[in-house]
């Protein structure tokens, strides 16, 4: 991968794009390294290591979906210090669940550490969230956009 380490990690993150349009889970898996610690949207509160990156369980998701799943990072920031990093961005995600005849939209928070490996920049490190209403609901906000 050529380009400063700034341009590398952005291309490590925004793989992602088309990986999920795609469905291509192990195009999405490859980008973590072997320990990676994930905390994601869905259940459970975290995974690491193989169970983070189980590329069945991610193309066994892209199966509930009826066509792609589109998905945009946006407003990235990175910031690198040797061979750690870490990011920042805002993310859509849009896609029709099978049986559905509708998609949905959802905007969600994404923090990523990075680690400088042999096989050049990976993400070590992946957190993503949805704010929560705090009226007493705890309803997750998901209607929220930037």
């Amino acid at each position: 991968m050529s380009g400063t380490d700034e341009e590398q990690i952005r291309q490590v993150v925004l793989a992602s794009e088309a990986a999920m349009k795609d469905g291509d889970a192990q195009r999405l898996i490859e980008r973590y390294t072997a320990d990676v610690v994930k905390y994601d949207l869905a259940p459970p509160l975290g995974r690491r290591g193989d169970a983070a990156r189980d590329v069945e369980s991610q193309q066994a998701w892209f199966a509930t979906f009826d066509g792609p799943v589109d998905f945009e990072v946006t407003g990235l920031e990175v910031e690198v210090g040797g061979d750690i990093a870490w990011a920042h961005s805002l993310n859509r995600l849009s896609a029709t669940p099978k049986g559905m005849d509708f998609a949905f939209e959802l905007w969600f928070r994404a923090t990523y550490g990075l680690r400088r490996t042999a096989d050049g920049w990976r993400i070590a490190h992946e957190h993503t969230s949805t704010p929560f209403y705090m009226d007493g609901s705890m309803r997750a906000a998901t209607d929220l956009k930037p």
